[in-house]
């Protein structure tokens, strides 16, 4: 299976819970904190394929949705939910607020799937004339980033721009309106704004950034109930295999729940290359550098070890791979 590896890793962490069976699990439920942005959980959501996975353990499941990542892991670290899907700079954000999380899993990268766009008759035409300029963008999410390090290629510094900090729908239309330059923004908010207002690509994470996203879960939840986060994992594959045979399909079903065009909900599906892994020694040493680089950009207000926050053994081979 699958996630036998990442039921490998995380033995010496399951062990220390209590047996677990089905019986015992009776009555649990699972409590999912999702952004509408997230397509494949919304999929999974409307069609109820993780509910008919989870009936035979007895499991339920609770939907709860968040406006974007920084919220969903407040609403993780105060015990409003049990497992969340985010992007890169949220969880870093949230470990060096004390939150207590662990990473579970992780999404391929997808660079093209977020951007920073400015309206279509701007005079930006490069990276390096956000100088000075107000960016629009929703403070320790994935965006953020990729503006750092969009800046940094063009020679600038995080400090030579205004950000702006406001959730996406509230940063749309202050975009649309004129009152920042440009957009930190990620899909499907990306490909809306791009067909509906023309906004124009000024750059995307290709050759910048990876852009993971990441599952995460409470701690005591992921050592009590493996079986449960092996389910969510397993229908999770099941509905990405689906989403890449069934593109247009996928998009005309997913559309409505996030209102929006199905050509805009197809557009930024080609940006996403879905399918849940476990997480790697390399890619958590990829969040060590990101969560370091808002360190020393006082973005958060002190260094955080990525480590703490993994589960079992892929802890111990990050620290190995650090020597």
């Amino acid at each position: 299976m699958l996630f036998r590896s990442l039921l490998r890793w995380t033995a010496p962490l399951l062990a220390a819970a209590v047996s677990f069976n089905a019986a015992a699990q009776s009555g649990t439920t699972l409590r999912i904190g999702f952004q509408k942005s997230a397509s494949l959980l919304t999929l999974q959501k409307s069609s109820g394929s993780l509910e008919k996975r989870l009936s035979p353990l007895g499991v339920a499941v609770k939907w709860v949705e968040f406006p974007a990542g920084p919220q969903l892991l407040e609403g993780l670290n105060v015990g409003a939910v049990d497992v969340g899907f985010v992007g890169e700079a949220p969880p870093i954000f949230a470990q060096a607020a004390g939150a207590t999380f662990i990473y579970i899993g992780f999404d391929p990268a997808a660079p093209e799937a977020e951007a920073i766009v400015v309206p279509k008759d701007s005079a930006v035409r490069t990276a390096a004339d956000l100088k000075g300029k107000k960016v629009a963008l929703n403070k320790g999410s994935n965006v953020h980033y990729l503006l750092v390090k969009a800046l940094e290629k063009a020679g600038l510094k995080y400090s030579d721009i205004q950000p702006v900090f406001l959730p996406p729908a509230d940063a749309r239309a202050a975009f649309e309106r004129g009152a920042v330059d440009a957009w930190a923004i990620w899909d499907p908010f990306l490909a809306a704004v791009e067909k509906q207002s023309g906004a124009r690509l000024l750059v995307d994470g290709r050759g910048i950034v990876n852009n993971h996203s990441y599952y995460l879960a409470e701690r005591g939840y992921a050592q009590q109930y493996p079986q449960v986060i092996q389910a969510l994992f397993d229908d999770s594959q099941a509905q990405a295999a689906y989403v890449k045979a069934n593109l247009k399909a996928a998009a005309a079903v997913i559309a409505p729940l996030q209102g929006l065009a199905p050509e805009v909900v197809e557009k930024s599906l080609t940006r996403y290359q879905f399918g849940v892994k476990p997480l790697t020694p390399a890619v958590a040493a990829e969040q060590q550098k990101i969560a370091d680089a808002f360190h020393t950009l006082g973005l958060i207000p002190k260094p955080i070890r990525v480590a703490e926050a993994l589960p079992g053994r892929a802890a111990g081979a990050v620290a190995e791979a650090a020597r």
